[in-house]
């Protein structure tokens, strides 16, 4: 197989917990060729969707100032002689990210294969997508309109909110109806008005954790990895601190795994992590979902090794339907 991906600088990665170099390794370890883009690197050209790519092999060194990869000089080539692009470029969802699923969405009507989908992507946004999938969700409001958030507020009384754009919990805010920072956090986050926010009633089972549960070709990897607060703390993202709790799913999140499962697959989106606190559902993230280190570290389970599994299904499909 052949496979490129396209993601952030090389030397930005934390091998140690990075999914997009435990799929690599994994691919690497059964013989397939890498190789790797930055979003700059792929471009209309002549017609064609083409990638200036450079091939990747591993050095088997790690940390300690070693290069733990090679590459070659990137070479013109067309994203449809690959087997299959993945496409693992971190937020933030900016118009270069926008334009990004454009081009690869061109690709792919020229007959590259790329995962997740590009409209999949741009359609779903990680935080917004829940609206698809009301039965799951805690109450929850979306809107710029600082009237109906004290509105929402007033009903629920501890609530959460944040930006639709965010990552890593960032610029997520509990309010409570005694906050007396409620006026400024509003105008902040709004931007007087302007921009729209999210707004969802607290769960408290946060102290429980926050858990990312993997969703591979519409099936689930069997162990989440709750991320749990630090004390004082109401986000449990690991940007945030919060420490990793890999365990089985729970009856409910296998209910919210076997209704998204096949319909998220259906709309292209092959890799998916779904954040469910508690009994419910908060965000589905597309992009380039993570955690699949922490599991495998702490479960043996590899998942890494599910993805190529369903990468290969994939690439030996399309010979098969070539043939």
């Amino acid at each position: 197989m052949k496979l490129a991906v396209v993601l952030d600088p090389l030397d930005s990665l934390k091998t140690y917990k990075d999914s997009s170099v435990a799929m690599m390794r994994e691919a690497a370890s059964r013989g397939h060729r890498l190789f790797v883009m930055q979003q700059g690197d792929v471009a209309w050209k002549g017609g064609q969707v083409v990638g200036y790519a450079r091939a990747l092999e591993f050095t088997g060194q790690e940390g300690d100032g070693h290069r733990w990869y090679r590459t070659e000089e990137p070479r013109e080539t067309l994203l449809q002689e690959f087997d299959a692009v993945l496409m693992r470029k971190d937020p933030p969802f900016d118009m270069e990210y926008v334009y990004s699923t454009y081009l690869l969405e061109l690709a792919e009507g020229q007959g590259a294969r790329v995962f997740n989908s590009p409209r999949g992507i741009r359609d779903h946004n990680e935080k917004l997508a829940i609206a698809n999938f009301p039965q799951f969700t805690v109450p929850t409001l979306v809107t710029r309109q600082e009237r109906l958030i004290r509105d929402f507020l007033g009903e629920h009384r501890d609530i959460i909110l944040k930006p639709l754009d965010g990552m890593g919990g960032a610029s997520v805010f509990r309010v409570d109806s005694a906050d007396h920072n409620i006026s400024v956090i509003l105008e902040t986050m709004t931007h007087y008005g302007t921009r729209t926010i999210m707004a969802q009633r607290y769960i408290p089972a946060i102290a429980q954790g926050d858990k990312r549960i993997l969703l591979i070709d519409g099936e689930p990897v069997p162990y989440a990895l709750a991320r749990i607060p630090q004390p004082g703390e109401s986000r449990g993202n690991l940007a945030a601190g919060g420490i990793g709790v890999a365990q089985p799913l729970s009856a409910r999140d296998r209910d919210i795994t076997a209704a998204l499962g096949p319909a998220l697959r259906d709309r292209g989106l092959m890799l998916v992590g779904l954040d469910v606190i508690g009994d419910y559902l908060t965000e589905i993230n597309v992009t380039s979902p993570t955690c699949m280190r922490e599991i495998a570290d702490h479960t043996s389970f590899n998942v890494a090794g599910l993805m190529i599994d369903a990468l290969e299904k994939m690439v030996q499909g399309r010979v098969i339907e070539r043939s």
